[in-house]
């Protein structure tokens, strides 16, 4: 299951670059450039916790993209069009990387699991198909 979503957000991550390539007056190598840049919302977490996963969260929910993008697209307004496009593009290859929206518990809590170094040696099975105990 997790490789079907890890491929379905591929695909949302493609249109993404297609749609930016279709609609966008602007260099793929902008898109390139500012591709990371929803990630300064982690700075968020230097207040606290909650802070940090409320403000990461907006800045990588794919309702919020779409909503950017479908204001970019009525309003006639390049800069939301890209800014949506790029908050989806960004968001999906989070996704496919296994980063999930935050819980407010900590920064390694997402909705697709735990992240970070001491939970990636857990999650990984040994040859027999039991959990490493390391």
């Amino acid at each position: 299951m997790k490789n079907i979503l890890r491929w379905e957000e591929a695909a949302l991550l493609l249109l993404s670059l297609f749609l930016f390539r279709l609609q966008s007056p602007y260099a793929w190598w902008i898109f390139a450039a500012c591709f990371l840049l929803p990630d300064i919302s982690m700075l968020a977490y230097l207040v606290n916790n909650r802070a940090g996963a409320w403000v990461y969260n907006l800045f990588h929910h794919k309702g919020v993209a779409i909503g950017v993008y479908l204001l970019g697209y009525y309003l006639g307004n390049d800069v939301c069009l890209f800014t949506g496009l790029l908050l989806l593009g960004h968001a999906s290859f989070d996704r496919v990387m296994g980063y999930g929206l935050k819980y407010m518990t900590s920064f390694h809590d997402t909705h697709l699991g735990k992240i970070g170094k001491e939970n990636s040696k857990s999650q990984i099975p040994n040859p027999k198909g039991q959990a490493d105990q390391q």
